[in-house]
């Protein structure tokens, strides 16, 4: 049966684990020099919606570190589970999945994915943004079915106070820049200072725009581990390329 991933809830939650360990299983062999190659001659077709060099990259690096190859076939990317699946992994490598996480920002698409995948791995997630700018009802919905959904606030000191990690993303994302102006002043007092996010673990999926939704200080602190993060996309897209490659053959 060929499987597909779209969504993060296209996985079941056993289903999600499994991508996960063999994530991380794939990364530690990498790391220890005992790389595989398991889809040596297979070959990945990369459709993208958006310009996206570090989906672009990560995929391709990926691919060749499995033995195959990946082709490029346009301008659009479909943000593959949004990363989330690199999210996760992250979170899982410091703290297991027994942590606090408040996202603070826009309620956009990467924040609705990964409402789903803390649903799916039972992540105590709190979600601040302002008003007008929320999750989906539709997403907070599923995110109940999968399991639990987040609470919800217009108060980020609210959401941080309790977090372990803080995880925030662009406010004006590609597209919406006539939009700069308008969200600036509506997202006052979203920003990750140092005075609000004091020594928590910091996420960010990149790039960020430094002075908006982040500050130099924070992004560049000991406390965010963004470029784990990023790598972490590399590895959890193994994870993910490996597990369906074998689904689709049984």
């Amino acid at each position: 049966m060929t499987r597909n991933f779209v969504d993060i809830d296209d996985l079941t939650t056993d289903e999600l684990h499994a991508v996960l360990d063999r994530a991380a299983t794939i990364k530690a062999a990498h790391g220890d020099g005992r790389a595989d190659t398991p889809l040596t001659d297979q070959t990945l077709g990369m459709i993208f919606e958006k310009p996206s060099t570090r989906t672009r990259v990560s995929f391709e690096t990926g691919m060749t570190q499995l033995g195959g190859h990946a082709i490029f076939l346009g301008p659009d990317d479909i943000h593959l589970g949004h990363q989330t699946l690199a999210d996760l992994l992250t979170i899982r490598e410091r703290f297991g999945f027994d942590a606090s996480v408040a996202w603070v920002g826009d309620g956009n698409n990467v924040c609705q994915s990964f409402v789903l995948g803390a649903a799916m791995v039972g992540l105590d997630l709190t979600v601040a943004t302002p008003a007008g700018y929320g999750v989906d009802e539709g997403v907070l919905r599923r995110a109940e079915g999968l399991g639990s959904g987040p609470e919800t606030t217009t108060d980020p000191a609210e959401a941080i106070a309790g977090a372990d990690v803080v995880y925030t993303d662009v406010w004006v994302s590609m597209g919406q820049e006539d939009e700069r102006e308008q969200k600036l002043r509506e997202f006052e007092g979203f920003q990750l200072t140092t005075d609000r996010v004091g020594d928590r673990t910091v996420m960010h999926c990149l790039p960020a725009h430094r002075g908006e939704e982040i500050t130099d200080d924070v992004l560049e602190s000991d406390n965010a581990i963004v470029w784990n993060q990023a790598e972490n996309r590399m590895h959890a897209q193994k994870g993910l390329l490996t597990w369906l490659d074998e689904n689709d053959r049984e």
